[in-house]
């Protein structure tokens, strides 16, 4: 089996709703960690359309596996 590729999603209250400037890092909201960018958008995607209307809430996905292994990005 191949080995996942790990998403973190994660989200709170930012600066600037155009950047990812959060405004007090100790209270992010971890959503979890995906074994699949498939995944970690469907969590993205519930959590967002519950704060929806609030400009200054804001989630994003990180690509983990990226981070974990940068050789393989420069291969691909």
């Amino acid at each position: 089996m191949d080995n996942p590729l790990l998403h973190l999603v994660f989200g709170g209250r930012v600066k600037d709703p155009q950047g990812v400037d959060f405004v007090d890092t100790k209270s992010l909201h971890i959503v979890g960690v995906f074994p699949s960018y498939a995944e970690a958008l469907k969590a993205w995607q519930e959590v967002s359309r519950k704060t929806i209307d609030e400009a200054e809430i804001k989630y994003v996905i990180v690509h983990l596996h990226r981070l974990l292994e940068p050789d393989l990005n420069a291969e691909a």
